[in-house]
Order: structure tokens, then C-alpha cells, then sequence
């Protein structure tokens, strides 16, 4: 996390959906899905998806569970068949009716489902063997993909004497070493502990980044998709709600779901009341807060709105509040220990509120003022 209690942002570059015409032009598009859906009986798995991966990026589609995200990465690899499909192209072919065996893609899925007989060399070789290789060049290769794994000195381990870690890492050179043009990865990191969850995040990135293929990474975690991607794709109820840079799904939620989903702990309903520019002013509870507008779409004067803001940018203090700031008065209620921070929560005018405490030996022994900059309230749309 980083000292204001944000994930850490991956800082390599990023795909911002606002970019102009001719910058996207310039981009090759490795994956392409338009107008995709997808029905199981009367459930609405995918409402009509349109989504687009580039050459080179790190794509993650963000959900919680029952989102779709699955769905979307079952059909992309073939093992789901869509209901309805105007194109799914890889490498600008349209596979909508290829089998799976045949799409130039690869899927590393959560269990893993490594093969318990054979050794982790032959793990890694299955898909070569299949293909024909021939057992030297296999060979070699299967060596180069877990020494891009950091695996090289288990190639003769048996996968029931490797960790969850290895096994996951023997997963990933199994899926490399047939060099798909994609590589999908369909929350890989959810069968391992917090430590070891950190340590392959950043060793997808690494991984990406010498290889320099097109990933799609499949995952409910927040932290995992700030952490790694290029761009992600925040999926609700079979549609994608927003797609963008880590930072822009971060510091600027276009809806009160995407707000709620990547964090924003304090979030109430008013609506617009002024605009300038990209501040607006929100009405809550009778109360005027000034903030930048995110929503999908421009504002209106008197809309419904939310004003949303992080725990950890509210400032608990007294008279040497700032006058451009916003301002409630509050008295606090319980906190709760979360060991690098304390959360602290208050009591408002609009409502229960909650700040986030860093540096426990400046706690506050009265507090009687919540306030909150501008620009850390982003106000939104429904």
C-alpha cells in the first residue's frame, strides 16, 4: 500500500480510454470482442460487450463474483460459446466459430490442473508434445520457460513436492512455452496467501514485461488489478460500467458502483447544484460540498449525484482547518486496530463517516471538525 493507504499503482505505460483517434489508431489490437452475449437459460451472463486488448498489454477485467468477468475469458478462449457474437478476433482473425484447441490463446486457471504423474518438466512440455515438437527442441524450451519462472533447478521435482507458489509458477511456464498471442489468466493468485499473492504480482509483471504478450488477467481484487495492469475493466451485471488506466478507475469512478468497488469508503447521495468546469458543487443532507465530477457522462444542474471520498483523505482537526476546504462537525465513535492504520469512526451531520488514521502518535485527543480538500471528493453519477 502506498503511505496515503492506496494500493501501490503500476507506473509502466498505460492505456487511458480518452485517448484521441489517431493515438488509438496506432495501437494494434491483439484481442477484439464486439457485441458479445451470453445466456445461461434466463440468466444474462454478457449484455452485448464490446472490449478490445493491445498488442503488448496488460488487461484486466474487475468484478465481483457473478459479474460476467469469467464468462467474458471462457468465451475469448472458446470453452464458452457465446449466445450471440458479432466478432471475436485474435491477431485480426475472427475465431467467433474456431475451437478452443485452435485459437492462438492460452488460459492459466486458479487450481492450476497440473498433471500429478509426471514431473514438473513434463508439465511444462505437454503442450509442445502435442503439438509434434520434437523431443530435444521441447526440451529446450520447456527449460527456457521455467527459467523465466525461476524455476530451472525443479525441472525433475514431482508437482506434490512443490509449494502453491511453484505449482503456480510451473502453471505459467506451461501456458508461455507454447508462445500463444495471448495469455489469459483467470484469477491465478486466489488459492494463495497474502505474502505469496504479493510476491507473483510482481512476478506477472515482470513476466509481462520480458515477454511482451498481451495479457488478459481475470480478478474480484482491486489490489491486484491496480497493481499490475495497463488498463482494467470494471464489469457489473454482464456490462462493463467503466474501462481505463489504474489511475483513472482509482481517482476517478465514473459511477456510485465503480466508487464503492475501488474503495471510496465515505460515499453519500445529493445532487448538483453548481457547475464549473469539471468542479461542481453537490447538495447532501442540506449541505454544499465542492468537488471534481467524474461521471460518465456531463452534468446537469440538479441531478442526482454522489460525493464520494476516502477514508484516508479526511483530515480530523479543529481551527487549523483550511477555508477552501469542506467542513462537517463530527464527534467521533469507535476505531478499529487494522495494524498499519487505525480506522476512526465518526459521527456527521450527513451521516456516519470513517477516516483513516496513519500516524497513530498524532491522533487527535478531541476531534470535532471532519474536513476533506475538493479535490479528494469526487462527485459522481448513480
Amino acid at each position: 500500500m502506498s503511505p496515503d493507504g492506496g494500493p501501490m499503482l503500476k507506473t509502466t505505460h498505460g492505456f487511458a480510454e480518452n485517448m484521441i483517434d489517431e493515438q488509438e489508431s496506432k495501437r494494434s489490437a491483439m484481442l477484439e470482442l464486439q457485441h458479445i452475449s451470453h445466456n445461461y437459460g434466463a440468466v444474462k451472463a454478457l449484455r452485448d460487450v464490446s472490449l478490445t486488448a493491445y498488442k503488448g498489454e496488460f488487461l484486466t477485467i474487475l468484478g465481483e463474483s457473478g459479474s460476467g468477468k469469467t464468462t467474458i475469458l471462457r468465451v475469448i478462449s472458446g470453452l464458452e460459446t457465446a449466445t450471440s457474437a458479432e466478432v471475436i478476433a485474435i491477431e485480426g482473425a475472427n475465431v467467433a466459430h474456431v475451437p478452443a484447441a485452435h485459437r492462438n490463446c492460452t488460459t492459466v486457471f486458479q487450481n492450476y490442473a497440473l498433471f500429478p504423474h509426471m514431473s514438473v518438466q513434463e508439465n511444462v512440455e505437454y503442450g509442445l508434445s502435442v503439438r509434434g515438437m520434437p523431443k530435444a527442441d521441447r526440451a529446450k524450451r520447456a527449460l527456457e520457460a521455467l527459467e523465466m519462472v525461476k524455476l530451472d533447478g525443479k525441472a525433475d521435482r514431482r508437482v506434490s513436492q512443490l509449494s502453491g507458489g511453484e505449482r503456480q509458477r510451473v502453471a505459467l511456464a506451461r501456458a508461455i512455452v507454447t508462445q500463444p498471442a495471448i495469455l489469459l489468466l483467470d484469477e491465478p493468485l486466489g488459492a494463495l496467501d497474502e505474502k505469496l499473492r504479493q510476491q507473483m504480482q510482481e512476478e506477472l509483471v515482470r513476466l509481462h514485461s520480458r515477454l511482451g504478450m498481451t495479457f488478459v488477467y481475470i480478478t474480484h481484487s482491486q489490489e491486484e488489478a491496480l497493481t499490475m495492469s495497463d488498463r482494467i475493466a470494471l464489469m457489473c451485471n454482464g456490462e462493463i460500467v467503466q474501462i481505463g488506466t489504474p489511475e483513472d478507475l482509482f481517482d476517478r469512478p465514473n459511477s456510485a458502483f465503480a466508487a464503492e468497488f475501488m474503495g471510496f469508503e465515505n460515499i453519500f447521495e445529493g445532487h448538483l447544484k453548481e457547475i464549473s468546469d469539471e468542479r461542481v458543487s453537490v447538495e447532501v443532507n442540506g449541505h454544499g460540498f465542492h468537488g471534481r465530477w467524474s461521471g460518465h457522462q456531463a452534468p446537469l444542474i440538479g441531478q442526482k449525484a454522489f460525493a464520494a471520498i476516502r477514508a484516508e483523505r479526511l483530515k480530523l482537526e479543529g481551527a487549523e482547518n483550511h477555508a477552501e476546504d469542506n467542513a462537517l462537525k463530527c464527534s467521533a465513535g469507535s476505531t478499529l486496530y487494522r495494524g498499519k492504520y487505525v480506522d476512526q469512526h465518526l459521527q456527521t451531520e450527513i451521516g456516519p463517516m470513517r477516516a483513516r488514521i496513519w500516524d497513530r502518535a498524532n491522533r487527535k485527543s478531541s476531534i470535532s471538525t471532519v474536513s476533506w480538500h475538493p479535490d479528494d471528493c469526487v462527485v459522481t453519477a448513480p
